[in-house]
């Protein structure tokens, strides 16, 4: 099962490559090659499954999701190493600085001698191979796999990484900032369902706090460049 989830990731890294190169060959926006290839990678898992829940996994498969490490989660783990992780890549390393000024500026990064093809393929991959080690994890917590696990999630994440401080137009936010959006919305989530609020309901909330924080972000925007025209 291990050769399997591993295989499994290694594909969604390299549909991760293929969305990489549909942007930085064929100059296709980043957020349509994104969008059709969730459409792609849904009816695949669709036509894959024949649209049913597949639940024959073995026990140590389960493990990965449901098991803990001297009372801790092996989930909870996971997550602490892989913040971690991304903060020292953003924070300590060139790579990370040069992430940052490509979403900030990506003209300059390649007039100042930077490949930005290269860097965007490399964030590309590593989404893909990071989504797919999620969906395995959930996979193993549900013991079971199925075309519809994941559905909306895209939402929940622009949410956690806006109400974490990550600006829309690029160039600035923070990894942990991240990992305290994901906190606030599961939690505004868990209140709702412990108050019994419709799940249709919880869609126009999440919509309202995902505007409430671009909003923000614009207002924040507009005020920095305000001052800096006073400046001048």
């Amino acid at each position: 099962m291990l050769v399997a989830s591993l295989i499994a990731i290694g594909l969604c890294g390299l549909v991760g490559l293929f969305s990489g190169l549909m942007v930085t060959l064929f100059r296709i926006p980043a957020f349509i090659v994104t969008l059709a290839m969730m459409l792609v990678g849904s009816g695949l898992a669709y036509i894959l499954s024949h649209g049913q829940s597949i639940y024959q996994v073995p026990e140590g498969f389960v493990w990965l999701g449901r098991g803990s490490v001297l009372g801790v989660p092996n989930s909870v783990i996971l997550m602490l190493i892989l913040y971690l992780l991304a903060h020292l890549l953003m924070t300590r390393t060139r790579v990370g600085r040069y992430i940052y000024a490509v979403g900030s500026n990506a003209e300059a990064v390649r007039l100042s001698g930077v490949s930005v093809q290269k860097i965007l393929l490399f964030v590309f991959i590593l989404n893909g191979l990071l989504a797919g080690l999620g969906g395995v994890v959930m996979a193993s917590q549900l013991r079971s796999g199925a075309p519809t696990y994941g559905q909306m999630y895209e939402l929940y994440v622009i949410a956690a990484v806006v109400v974490g401080g990550t600006s829309l137009a690029g160039g600035q936010g923070k990894v942990f900032g991240t990992l305290l959006g994901a906190f606030i919305i599961a939690v505004i989530q868990n209140g709702m369902n412990l108050t019994g609020i419709e799940s249709y309901t919880q869609k126009v909330v999440l919509g309202l706090v995902i505007l409430g924080a671009v909003l923000l972000d614009t207002l924040k925007q507009r005020g920095t460049k305000w001052l800096r025209s006073l400046r001048r």
